[in-house]
């Protein structure tokens, strides 16, 4: 079983990703904070990181960034699922690394399906 890495410190979000993930046969390793996620990241080796942008601590564009600027690199897709949906946040979330952007309330039936496109990931 592939694993997943999801970054969000909202319990009912991180309740409705880890829902729509495991549905698609995933395991989800989870992280509250910025900081725990690049953590396991580093010692997980997920298939693919979902990274929430509002997070305690250090945010999900800084998490980002340390992911990218460690061994890690850019070997590991990161997609963002955020309720930033600002004029010019898809961009700045972008260039911070992320490989896709999603804005909630997702649809956890179809979220999966969207991440694989945005990635290149045959499921």
């Amino acid at each position: 079983m592939k694993n997943v890495l999801v970054i969000e410190d909202n319990r009912d979000n991180l309740n409705l990703i880890t829902y729509a993930l495991k549905r698609s046969g995933y395991g989800v390793i989870a992280a509250g904070t910025g900081e725990e996620g690049v953590a396991l990241a580093l010692r997980e080796r997920p298939y693919f990181i979902i990274v929430d942008i509002n997070l305690p601590g250090i945010d999900g564009l800084e998490t980002t960034r340390r992911i990218r600027t460690s061994e890690i690199d850019d070997t590991i897709p990161i997609v963002a699922i955020t309720s930033c949906a600002m004029l010019g946040d898809r961009e700045r979330i972008l260039a911070a690394g992320c490989n896709g952007y999603f804005e909630k309330p997702i649809d956890p039936l179809t979220i999966v399906e969207q991440i694989h496109a945005a990635i290149g990931v045959k499921p």
